[in-house]
Protein backbone atom coordinates (compact mmCIF):
# COMPACT_ATOMS: atom_id res chain seq x y z
CA UNK A 1 0.00 0.00 0.00
CA UNK A 2 1.16 3.52 -0.73
CA UNK A 3 1.75 6.34 1.72
CA UNK A 4 -1.47 7.94 0.47
CA UNK A 5 -3.41 4.77 1.32
CA UNK A 6 -1.87 4.14 4.73
CA UNK A 7 -1.19 7.68 5.92
CA UNK A 8 2.14 6.39 7.19
CA UNK A 9 4.24 9.44 6.38
CA UNK A 10 5.81 10.78 9.58
CA UNK A 11 7.20 14.11 10.69
CA UNK A 12 10.79 14.90 9.74
CA UNK A 13 12.09 14.80 13.31
CA UNK A 14 10.58 11.36 13.71
CA UNK A 15 12.24 10.23 10.47
CA UNK A 16 15.64 11.37 11.77
CA UNK A 17 15.09 9.79 15.17
CA UNK A 18 13.84 6.48 13.81
CA UNK A 19 16.42 6.03 11.07
CA UNK A 20 18.78 3.17 11.77
CA UNK A 21 20.55 0.46 9.81
CA UNK A 22 18.15 -2.48 9.49
CA UNK A 23 19.92 -5.78 8.87
CA UNK A 24 17.04 -8.27 8.90
CA UNK A 25 14.03 -8.21 6.59
CA UNK A 26 10.75 -10.03 6.06
CA UNK A 27 9.75 -11.46 2.68
CA UNK A 28 7.01 -8.84 2.23
CA UNK A 29 7.40 -7.09 -1.14
CA UNK A 30 8.06 -3.37 -1.49
CA UNK A 31 5.55 -1.52 -3.71
CA UNK A 32 6.97 -0.13 -6.94
CA UNK A 33 5.64 3.34 -6.20
CA UNK A 34 7.45 3.37 -2.84
CA UNK A 35 10.71 2.54 -4.63
CA UNK A 36 10.09 5.34 -7.11
CA UNK A 37 9.36 7.87 -4.37
CA UNK A 38 12.57 6.88 -2.60
CA UNK A 39 14.63 7.39 -5.76
CA UNK A 40 12.88 10.62 -6.70
CA UNK A 41 13.85 12.02 -3.31
CA UNK A 42 17.43 10.83 -3.78
CA UNK A 43 17.62 12.92 -6.95
CA UNK A 44 16.56 15.98 -4.94
CA UNK A 45 19.84 16.04 -3.04
CA UNK A 46 22.24 18.96 -3.43
CA UNK A 47 25.03 18.81 -5.99
CA UNK A 48 27.85 21.28 -6.59
CA UNK A 49 27.13 23.45 -9.61
CA UNK A 50 24.00 21.36 -10.20
CA UNK A 51 26.36 18.80 -11.69
CA UNK A 52 23.99 15.98 -10.72
CA UNK A 53 26.71 13.36 -10.86
CA UNK A 54 24.73 10.65 -9.09
CA UNK A 55 23.17 7.54 -10.61
CA UNK A 56 21.33 4.57 -9.16
CA UNK A 57 20.79 0.95 -10.19
CA UNK A 58 17.63 -0.58 -8.73
CA UNK A 59 17.53 -4.37 -8.37
CA UNK A 60 14.47 -6.28 -7.18
CA UNK A 61 13.58 -9.84 -6.32
CA UNK A 62 15.72 -12.41 -8.11
CA UNK A 63 17.81 -9.59 -9.64
CA UNK A 64 19.44 -9.08 -6.24
CA UNK A 65 20.88 -12.61 -6.24
CA UNK A 66 23.18 -11.82 -9.16
CA UNK A 67 24.34 -8.67 -7.42
CA UNK A 68 25.44 -10.54 -4.31
CA UNK A 69 27.05 -13.19 -6.50
CA UNK A 70 29.18 -10.39 -8.02
CA UNK A 71 30.69 -9.48 -4.63
CA UNK A 72 33.74 -11.21 -3.25
CA UNK A 73 33.01 -9.84 0.20
CA UNK A 74 29.65 -8.82 1.66
CA UNK A 75 30.36 -5.91 3.95
CA UNK A 76 27.27 -6.47 6.08
CA UNK A 77 25.17 -9.28 7.56
CA UNK A 78 24.10 -12.26 5.44
CA UNK A 79 20.51 -11.57 6.53
CA UNK A 80 20.60 -8.41 4.41
CA UNK A 81 20.36 -10.63 1.33
CA UNK A 82 16.69 -11.24 2.13
CA UNK A 83 15.77 -7.61 1.40
CA UNK A 84 13.63 -7.49 -1.76
CA UNK A 85 15.23 -4.31 -3.10
CA UNK A 86 18.86 -3.26 -3.53
CA UNK A 87 19.82 0.20 -4.76
CA UNK A 88 23.42 0.62 -5.91
CA UNK A 89 24.60 4.24 -5.73
CA UNK A 90 27.17 5.56 -8.20
CA UNK A 91 29.27 8.73 -8.15
CA UNK A 92 30.16 10.22 -11.54
CA UNK A 93 33.26 12.37 -11.23
CA UNK A 94 33.27 13.36 -14.90
CA UNK A 95 29.95 15.17 -14.46
CA UNK A 96 31.65 17.53 -12.01
CA UNK A 97 34.85 18.01 -13.97
CA UNK A 98 32.85 18.74 -17.12
CA UNK A 99 30.43 21.08 -15.36
CA UNK A 100 33.15 23.22 -13.77
CA UNK A 101 34.97 23.54 -17.09
CA UNK A 102 31.92 25.33 -18.50
CA UNK A 103 32.13 29.12 -19.09
CA UNK A 104 29.88 30.19 -16.20
CA UNK A 105 32.19 28.51 -13.68
CA UNK A 106 35.35 30.23 -14.92
CA UNK A 107 37.65 27.22 -14.90
CA UNK A 108 39.41 26.39 -18.15
CA UNK A 109 40.32 22.77 -17.49
CA UNK A 110 39.05 19.60 -15.81
CA UNK A 111 41.85 19.27 -13.27
CA UNK A 112 40.98 17.40 -10.08
CA UNK A 113 43.52 19.58 -8.27
CA UNK A 114 40.84 22.29 -8.06
CA UNK A 115 38.80 20.08 -5.75
CA UNK A 116 40.21 19.94 -2.20
CA UNK A 117 37.24 17.71 -1.37
CA UNK A 118 35.77 15.31 -3.98
CA UNK A 119 32.20 16.63 -4.10
CA UNK A 120 31.08 13.77 -6.34
CA UNK A 121 31.41 11.51 -3.30
CA UNK A 122 30.03 14.06 -0.84
CA UNK A 123 26.92 14.66 -2.93
CA UNK A 124 26.35 10.96 -3.55
CA UNK A 125 26.58 10.38 0.20
CA UNK A 126 23.85 12.99 0.74
CA UNK A 127 21.70 11.25 -1.86
CA UNK A 128 22.20 7.95 -0.02
CA UNK A 129 21.02 9.56 3.21
CA UNK A 130 17.87 10.72 1.42
CA UNK A 131 17.28 7.11 0.36
CA UNK A 132 17.65 5.94 3.97
CA UNK A 133 15.39 8.67 5.34
CA UNK A 134 12.70 8.24 2.70
CA UNK A 135 12.63 4.51 3.39
CA UNK A 136 11.72 5.34 6.99
CA UNK A 137 9.03 7.74 5.77
CA UNK A 138 7.62 4.88 3.67
CA UNK A 139 7.42 2.61 6.70
CA UNK A 140 10.38 0.54 5.48
CA UNK A 141 13.78 -0.45 6.77
CA UNK A 142 17.10 0.04 4.99
CA UNK A 143 20.81 -0.48 5.43
CA UNK A 144 23.76 1.00 3.56
CA UNK A 145 26.85 -1.13 2.99
CA UNK A 146 30.10 -0.62 1.12
CA UNK A 147 31.39 -2.34 -2.01
CA UNK A 148 35.02 -3.44 -2.21
CA UNK A 149 37.22 -1.83 -4.87
CA UNK A 150 37.90 -5.25 -6.39
CA UNK A 151 34.15 -5.65 -6.88
CA UNK A 152 33.72 -2.45 -8.92
CA UNK A 153 34.62 -4.17 -12.19
CA UNK A 154 32.39 -7.24 -11.76
CA UNK A 155 29.39 -5.08 -10.79
CA UNK A 156 29.90 -2.79 -13.79
CA UNK A 157 30.35 -5.73 -16.15
CA UNK A 158 27.30 -7.66 -14.95
CA UNK A 159 24.97 -4.67 -15.32
CA UNK A 160 26.55 -2.75 -18.20
CA UNK A 161 27.47 0.24 -16.03
CA UNK A 162 29.89 2.76 -17.63
CA UNK A 163 33.45 2.82 -16.30
CA UNK A 164 32.95 6.47 -15.33
CA UNK A 165 30.48 5.41 -12.63
CA UNK A 166 32.01 4.47 -9.26
CA UNK A 167 29.77 2.27 -7.07
CA UNK A 168 30.16 3.93 -3.68
CA UNK A 169 27.90 1.43 -1.95
CA UNK A 170 24.49 -0.18 -1.90
CA UNK A 171 21.28 0.19 0.10
CA UNK A 172 19.14 -2.84 0.88
CA UNK A 173 15.49 -1.90 1.38
CA UNK A 174 12.54 -3.88 2.71
CA UNK A 175 10.24 -4.40 5.64
CA UNK A 176 12.33 -4.72 8.78
CA UNK A 177 12.00 -7.92 10.79
CA UNK A 178 11.46 -6.47 14.25
CA UNK A 179 12.32 -3.15 15.81
CA UNK A 180 15.42 -4.17 17.72
CA UNK A 181 19.01 -3.39 16.76
CA UNK A 182 20.55 -6.54 15.30
CA UNK A 183 22.79 -8.70 17.46
CA UNK A 184 26.44 -7.76 16.94
CA UNK A 185 25.60 -4.34 15.47
CA UNK A 186 27.83 -1.51 16.71
CA UNK A 187 25.03 0.45 18.45
CA UNK A 188 24.69 -2.45 20.89
CA UNK A 189 28.24 -1.96 22.15
CA UNK A 190 28.91 1.73 21.50
CA UNK A 191 27.13 4.78 22.89
CA UNK A 192 26.21 7.77 20.75
CA UNK A 193 28.71 10.60 21.28
CA UNK A 194 27.44 13.36 23.59
CA UNK A 195 26.18 16.44 21.77
CA UNK A 196 28.69 18.67 23.59
CA UNK A 197 31.59 16.49 22.46
CA UNK A 198 30.62 16.55 18.81
CA UNK A 199 29.34 20.12 18.43
CA UNK A 200 31.13 23.37 19.23
CA UNK A 201 29.70 26.88 19.00
CA UNK A 202 31.94 29.79 18.08
CA UNK A 203 35.27 28.13 18.93
CA UNK A 204 36.65 24.65 19.43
Amino acid sequence: MSVEETGFSVEFQDVVRRRRMVREFTDEPVPDEAVRRILRNALRGPSAGYSQGQAFLVLRGEETVGFYDSLRHLWTYDTVKTAPVVVVAFAVKDAYLDRYAEPDKGWTDRSEDRWPVPFWYVDTGMAVLLVLQTAVDEGLGAVYFGIGADDFGPVRERYGVPDSHVPVGAIAIGHGAGDEVAEGASPRSRERRPFEEAVRFGRW
